[in-house]
């Protein structure tokens, strides 16, 4: 059982992928529901804390504001249509650096490590994204240790996945490291999280 309180925070944007910030949400719910002595809160956060349209037009209506979000111990950076626009916006990319000093652990899915690139967060360390994104990791910081072909890279304080369902992969990921493998085969079981593509 994990100790202690611990806060998880997910970012939405207009534009964002729905499976790379549903997918992590759903484990991560699941896992604060299921389990309330692990004593796990999860909250959605946007610019403003507007209505957000996602990428395939899903609306979503967030728990609050970003720059009112307390402390995390876990945010998380999902991706999508929208990251292309934050790559340019200094805002954002000044938040991201700054949430790295009140964070314990930045995380992404699919092409928000990007935005985490163009932050300067990913220098000189190991760091994975959708895999047709991958060139595009490089070009934004040539220092970075683009690994491809894995589902996610743990780094410890940060942590990036690959595309969509990768997200859902690496959310479990944090579950066990937060409370152990054998909460995280609850929690995968109680979400029924059993891959086996038909294609």
């Amino acid at each position: 059982m994990a100790t202690g309180s611990r806060h998880i925070g997910i970012l939405l944007f207009d534009g964002v992928e729905e499976l790379d910030a549903v997918g992590p949400w759903e484990v991560l719910s699941a896992w604060a529901q299921g389990w309330p002595d692990d004593a796990v809160t999860v909250s959605t956060y946007s610019p403003g804390g507007s209505l957000v349209r996602c990428a395939k037009g899903m609306q979503i209506l967030p728990d609050g504001a970003i720059n009112d979000a307390p402390p995390m111990d876990v945010f998380l950076h999902p991706g999508g249509r929208g990251t292309r626009r934050l790559l340019r916006d200094r805002d954002h990319l000044a938040l991201m650096r700054a949430l790295t000093e009140t964070t314990t652990v930045m995380t992404s899915v699919c092409t928000g490590s990007l935005v985490y690139a163009a932050a300067g967060l990913l220098s000189g360390r190991p760091a994975t994204t959708h895999w047709e994104s991958l060139g595009l990791l490089r070009e934004l910081d040539p220092t970075c240790k683009v690994v491809e072909g894995v589902r996610f890279v743990d780094d410890g304080d940060l942590i990036s996945a690959a595309g969509v369902s990768a997200g859902i992969d690496m959310a479990l990921h944090l579950v066990k490291r937060l409370a152990g493998v054998d909460r995280a085969r609850q929690v995968r079981r109680d979400i029924q999280y059993d891959p086996e593509p038909p294609v």
